[in-house]
């Protein structure tokens, strides 16, 4: 019986004693969860920022407002309908002569920020350029006038400066080629001429292209970018900046979430040159276009890679080299081209005077070339043609003198586009009145009649590959024969 009552307590003790180790346990779990929950500044994910506030914080005296005027001219005053004996004439000008359009300004905001302690800020082209006035605001309230060293409106980047008796503290640079698509990044501004404005999010996409230029790179942000915000730092959670904000996609005019930063590594490549008031680009003297699916078939290529020419400048780098149309340039430089807007930035960042090895595919087999590159002048610029989609619908004459000035040509013989049909193959494919077609399925036309011939030897469902010379360039189009 003793024996019972004593195997009954230390079975109650160790019961007992279960129960509070079970509900310490339970309680310390529940209160660790509980500083969780309290603890906002956590990060949710695994290398998760739990807070920006330090970031913004240093990075906030870097970052600069930036207001501009610009002086409008005002018109010339609109002549009275009046003769100067009648008696209206002087009722409107005692009433509304002193009304005539005097000159106004013209005010702006956006963003900017210091990269050295020598007052040098980069901000947008958009921002700065045409205007009589620059004001620079620092985070502490610091009013300096600014002065335009260099603008590159093509890549609408631009360096101004201010002089400052007082330390600047300079934001890093990173290294926008590492960045990652997932990877956090903040932005700071001037949205709307508020003040400086934080706000978060990450890198949505890289390499966009928005039609904004032929150097369109940009990486897109889901991080809100607002009017006033243009030229201010992208940075990522090192606190180095990794893009310059410049643009929004929006048809209200405020943030949806997408918006662009031009690539901090491409401002740093321009740093130099805009230093010296002038950016010098690099100009290979071709005219480029994309390799559609239906270009691809017509010439025999295995893949959509590259940049077809479409046509040479004469006596240009490329033209002395060797490069002819229709070659398909798949590296420059020892860098691969995959589309042909990847062509114009590497040209440009080509140092002038640098022979470059080009390598191509002509019909089939590659070829290798050297290029000397030259500058870039304004009016030389290379173009990216897009490629029309391809059907019949034209008619076409042979060049004569009347149809020579109607259309300015300058050639006196071959055969020309004088009408091209709404809704048809030949409007689809891009052809347009005045296109002189130079060759079809790259055999050369030269009259009327050899059009004729070559055009009935075509079927419903058959692909044209038309070269053709519009305005001086030539270019590629494809056309598919309809019923």
């Amino acid at each position: 019986m003793h024996d019972q009552k004593t195997t009954m307590r230390k079975t109650i003790i160790v019961a007992w004693s279960l129960f509070f180790l079970i509900a310490g346990f339970t309680l310390a779990t529940l209160l660790d969860r509980a500083s969780t929950l309290s603890a906002q500044t956590g990060p949710v994910l695994p290398g998760a920022p739990g807070s920006f506030s330090h970031l913004a914080k240093k990075a906030s005296p870097s970052v600069v407002n930036i207001s501009t005027v610009k002086v409008i001219k005002g018109g010339r005053q609109v002549p009275l309908p009046f003769g100067p004996n009648d008696p209206f004439r002087e009722f409107f000008e005692r009433y509304f002569g002193d009304q005539a359009p005097r000159d106004f300004k013209q005010r702006s905001l956006g963003t900017g920020f210091i990269i050295d302690k020598e007052g040098f800020i980069l901000t947008n082209n958009h921002v700065v350029e045409q205007t009589d006035e620059i004001k620079v605001t620092l985070n502490d309230k610091r009013e300096f006038d600014a002065k335009i060293i260099g603008r590159d409106p093509k890549t609408d980047l631009a360096l101004i400066r201010i002089e400052s008796d007082h330390p600047l503290t300079p934001l890093p640079l990173g290294d926008s080629d590492k960045l990652e698509v997932g990877d956090w990044v903040i932005a700071i501004g001037n949205p709307f001429g508020l003040g400086h404005t934080v706000t978060a999010g990450i890198v949505s996409a890289k390499y966009r292209r928005i039609g904004a230029g032929a150097y369109d790179n940009f990486i897109q942000t889901d991080a809100s970018i607002n009017p006033g915000n243009s030229g201010g730092p992208l940075l990522n959670t090192s606190g180095e900046v990794v893009g310059v904000n410049s643009a929004i996609l929006s048809q209200s005019g405020g943030s949806v979430g997408i918006g662009f930063a031009i690539p901090i590594n491409m401002a740093k490549d321009l740093l130099p040159q805009l230093k010296k008031g002038k950016v010098v680009r690099g100009w290979l003297g071709v005219m480029i276009q994309e390799i559609t699916p239906e270009l691809k078939e017509k010439l025999n290529l295995k893949e959509e890679r590259g940049a077809l020419v479409g046509d040479v400048v004469a006596e240009g780098p490329a033209d002395k080299a060797g490069i002819k149309r229709g070659d398909v340039i798949v590296s420059f430089d020892g860098k691969e081209i995959s589309e042909a807007n990847d062509l114009p930035f590497i040209v440009a960042s080509t140092p002038v005077g640098k022979t470059v090895t080009v390598e191509v595919i002509r019909e089939g087999k590659k070829e290798h070339f050297q290029v000397q590159i030259e500058e870039l002048k304004e009016e030389r610029e290379a173009q990216v043609v897009s490629e029309a989609r391809p059907n019949l619908g034209l008619t076409v004459r042979e060049i004569t003198p009347e149809l020579a000035r109607n259309f300015g040509l300058s050639e006196a013989s071959g055969v020309v586009v004088v009408q091209v049909q709404n809704n048809t193959p030949a409007q689809e494919a891009g052809l347009a009145p005045g296109d002189i077609i130079l060759e079809m399925d790259q055999v050369p036309v030269k009259d009327l009649k050899q059009f004729n011939q070559m055009i009935g030897a075509y079927k419903v469902g058959d692909t044209i590959l038309f070269l053709v010379k519009r305005r001086g360039p030539t270019l590629y189009l494809t056309l598919k024969v309809a019923e």
